[in-house]
């Protein structure tokens, strides 16, 4: 059954147990009842508005999916949801052109929450080059074009580890949304060929785990942040990501500088 198929209740249960939270829990830093909490979720009571979003708040879940729970409530979703050429949003759009040129020489680029590319700057577009054709035909998704037998695949250096860490990634960002799309690119993402095990990088100590890409002759070493925007109360904005890659040694540094 789809999320938008299930009742309040339904979601409300599902939602607590995902984040492994007891009723008891819950109820307590919702500063409610666990009885009127049971109510709730099993449709004996039907919660207000405030409520509602209050238990989404303490769930911490996505704005998507705090719209989600409003109306399978019956309300009105509380965040509005506008396409990133919406004039409304061209500060934030100014924003992010300006960390992604800024960040050069060094490789940075936006996605959306199933891992669309949005925008890249100089660099990373380079960097990004040499694939497949039907991977760089937008829209683009990063991490199919990542670890695609015809995408970078072939450059990465430590394909081993930073496959692993990708679909890490994805599998908790599946944990917090349960979207459907997620779920079907990392079954794809899986089934890509790949090396047996993968091996903790010595150098940092399993504390980072570093990109080593090859680049002509060179293989370049890069360090990774996510950046994303602090309380939006769009959702377009709040499932943005900018993700910025640094050089982990001076020699990457100096490639990079003569790269651009």
């Amino acid at each position: 059954m789809s999320e938008a198929a299930k009742t309040f209740g339904e979601q409300l249960r599902d939602w607590r147990t995902r984040r492994r939270l007891s009723q008891l829990d819950l109820a307590g830093e919702a500063e409610i009842s666990t009885r009127h909490l049971s109510f709730i979720e099993t449709g004996r009571s039907v919660p207000s508005r405030g409520m509602v979003l209050k238990l989404a708040e303490v769930i911490d879940l996505p704005l998507r999916e705090r719209n989600m729970l409003l109306l399978a409530a019956g309300y009105a979703p509380a965040f509005a949801e506008r396409k990133l050429d919406d004039p409304s949003l061209a500060a934030a759009r100014q924003a992010i052109d300006l960390i992604l040129k800024g960040h050069a020489p060094y490789p940075a680029l936006a996605i959306d929450r199933h891992w669309t590319l949005i925008a890249a700057n100089d660099t990373a577009m380079k960097l990004m080059g040499g694939v497949a054709a039907h991977l760089a035909q937008p829209p683009v998704n990063v991490l199919r074009l990542s670890l695609h037998p015809e995408g970078l695949s072939t450059r990465i250096e430590n394909l081993s580890e930073w496959r692993a860490h990708l679909l890490d990634r994805l599998r908790r960002q599946i944990d917090v949304t349960g979207d459907p799309v997620l779920i079907a690119l990392l079954a794809e993402l899986a089934a890509y060929p790949h090396p047996a095990s993968a091996r903790p990088h010595a150098d940092y100590g399993g504390v980072v785990v570093p990109l080593r890409l090859k680049a002509g002759e060179d293989v370049l070493s890069f360090l990774s942040t996510t950046t994303v925007f602090g309380t939006p109360v769009d959702v377009t904005l709040s499932e943005l990501a900018l993700e910025s890659l640094f050089p982990a040694d001076p020699e990457t540094a100096r490639a990079l500088h003569a790269l651009v």
